[in-house]
C-alpha cells in the first residue's frame, strides 16, 4: 500500500510531474488538519526536515515565546491530490512536528499515538490494525454558497433517480481516494437523507488516522466542487440518524491475530476479553475525545442506533461494543460511540490505551449482553449493571478529569489544553439563548 518513497524520489516527482506546491500537513489537538504550504523550489528543504512554522499561531500548541516549530514529514505519506487541475498540480506530505531542540513535540496528537503504539510493542504487539467507518451528510447550499440542511434525497433509500447529487459525488470521492491507494471496502447511503458513508480497508493505527484527516479533507473538497456541503458533525437534524464513526480493532502478535482463539465458544482470545473490558472501564474517561462536540451527545440518544450504554455483544448491534462475526485473521472488536468529529489521532491511542491497560490488568468484562438494550427499562439495565455513557460535553469533561490512564495517554501538554478548549466551549453553549428556548418561552412567558 505505502509508497517507500526516498527523499531523491520525492524530489524528483515533483520535478517530473510538475508539482508546483506541497502542502505540509498536521494536525492540532482538535482534529483540524493545518497545512503549511511550500512551493515546488522548497522541496529539499522540505523532506531534509527544514520547513519551520510558528506554533504559537495554532490552537493549543505552544507560548508565544517559544513558539518555532520544525515539520519532519513523514516521506510514506507523499501524495498527489487527484482533484487539482493537470496543470499546477498539489501534492502533500503528512507531517510530525518537532522542536527546535530535535525532540518531538508533546502537543503533536501523531506523536501522542506513536507513544501509544510503542507501549504495545512494549507488551509484544507488533500491530494494531484500525478499521473506521465514517458517515457523513451532503447537504445542498444556498446562492450565497453557505450550507443548508436540505439534501437532494427526498426520493428515499437506495433511490438512484437524476436528481442525486450525493450518489455521483460519492462515486468521484471513492475514485479520488483509490488514487491516493486507498482500498475502498464500501460504500453506501446510509438510514438518515443526505447521509453517506465510505468505508475503506483497515490499516495499521497511526496510517488509519492519517488516512482519516486524508478522507476528511478528499469529502469537503469534492463536495464543495459539486455545489455541496459535506459535514461530519454528529448529528445536524433532530429527529433523523446521526453520524458514527465505528472502530474496528485489532492486535496482532508474530503475524497472528491476537483476539483469536478457536478454543473459546465465542472464538475470543483471554486478551480479547479483556480488552473489552479496559475499553468499557475507560470509555465514559475517553468520552470528550471520542465524542468532542457539545453537538456529539445529541446523537447518543435511546432510538437512533447509536449507543448510549455501556455493554457488549457478539450479535447486538444496540451494545456499544460489538465482535463482528469473522473468526480467525479478521477478529476484531468494534467501538461503536466515536464520532467522526472526533480527532483520529487521540480517539485511537486512547482506545488501544484503554485496551493495553484491561490486557495488564487481565480485566474480564461484564457478561455479554444479547438483548435489545433500547427495549429495556431503566430497571433491567440496572439489574444487568448497565450504566451510560456521559449524556453531556460537560460530563465527559469531568469524566475525563478523574481518568488518569487517559490523561497519561495524552500528556499533561494535551491533555491541560484540550480540557481548556472543551470547557470554553461548554462555557459559550451553555450561556447562549437556543431557538427551542424561544419558541418554547417567548409567548407563554
Amino acid at each position: 500500500m505505502t509508497h517507500l518513497h526516498t527523499k531523491e524520489d520525492i524530489i524528483r516527482i515533483v520535478r517530473e510531474e510538475d508539482i508546483e506546491f506541497i502542502r505540509l500537513q498536521f494536525t492540532d489537538i482538535f482534529g483540524q488538519l493545518k497545512n503549511v504550504a511550500i512551493t515546488a523550489s522548497q522541496i529539499e528543504k522540505a523532506v531534509n526536515n527544514q520547513c519551520m512554522f510558528d506554533g504559537s499561531s495554532i490552537d493549543g500548541f505552544v507560548r508565544i515565546d517559544e513558539s518555532d516549530q520544525y515539520l519532519y514529514p513523514d516521506l510514506r505519506t507523499f501524495r498527489v491530490f487527484p482533484w487539482r487541475p493537470g496543470h499546477g498540480k498539489v501534492a502533500r506530505l503528512i507531517c510530525d512536528v518537532y522542536n527546535t531542540d530535535g525532540s518531538p513535540f508533546v502537543g503533536d496528537p501523531r506523536d501522542v499515538l506513536k507513544r501509544t503504539i510503542k507501549k504495545a510493542h512494549d507488551m509484544g504487539f507488533d500491530t494494531f490494525n484500525v478499521g473506521p467507518e465514517a458517515e457523513f451528510f451532503l447537504f445542498q447550499t444556498d446562492d450565497e454558497g453557505k450550507p443548508t440542511t436540505k439534501t437532494n434525497d427526498e426520493a428515499g433509500y437506495f433511490d438512484l433517480g437524476p436528481l442525486d447529487h450525493g450518489e455521483s459525488t460519492r462515486r468521484e470521492i471513492c475514485m479520488a481516494l483509490e488514487q491516493m491507494d486507498f482500498e475502498i471496502e464500501a460504500s453506501h447511503h446510509e438510514c438518515a437523507q443526505g447521509q453517506h458513508e465510505i468505508d475503506f480497508k483497515y490499516a495499521e493505527a497511526l496510517h488509519a488516522a492519517d488516512n482519516i484527516m486524508t478522507f476528511k479533507l478528499a469529502v469537503k473538497t469534492l463536495a464543495q466542487k459539486n455545489g455541496l456541503h459535506a459535514t461530519f458533525m454528529p448529528k445536524p437534524i433532530f429527529g433523523v440518524a446521526g453520524s458514527g464513526m465505528h472502530t474496528n480493532m485489532s492486535l496482532f502478535r508474530d503475524g497472528k491475530n491476537v483476539f483469536y482463539d478457536p478454543n473459546d465458544g465465542r472464538g475470543l482470545s483471554r486478551e480479547a476479553y479483556s480488552f473489552i473490558a479496559g475499553l468499557l472501564r475507560h470509555v465514559p474517561g475517553m468520552a470528550a475525545i471520542t465524542n468532542p462536540l457539545v453537538n456529539s451527545y445529541k446523537r447518543l440518544v435511546p432510538g437512533y442506533e447509536a449507543p448510549c450504554y455501556l455493554a457488549w455483544s457478539a450479535s447486538n448491534r444496540s451494545a456499544l461494543i460489538r465482535i463482528p462475526a469473522s473468526r480467525g485473521q479478521s477478529t476484531r472488536v468494534e467501538l461503536r460511540s466515536p464520532d467522526p468529529a472526533c480527532n483520529p489521532y487521540l480517539a485511537f491511542a486512547v482506545c488501544l490505551a484503554a485496551g493495553l491497560d484491561g490486557i495488564e490488568k487481565g480485566l474480564t468484562p461484564p457478561a455479554e449482553i444479547t438483548k435489545n438494550i433500547y427495549a429495556m427499562d431503566e430497571e433491567t439495565r440496572k439489574a444487568h449493571g448497565i450504566t451510560s455513557l456521559p449524556n453531556s460535553l460537560e460530563e465527559a469533561i469531568r469524566l475525563m478529569e478523574a481518568d488518569t490512564l487517559v490523561l497519561d495517554t495524552l500528556g499533561e501538554h494535551v491533555a491541560h489544553n484540550y480540557i481548556e478548549g472543551k470547557k470554553k466551549e461548554w462555557d459559550e453553549y451553555r450561556t447562549r439563548v437556543s431557538s427551542w428556548e424561544r419558541e418554547k418561552y417567548i409567548i407563554n412567558y
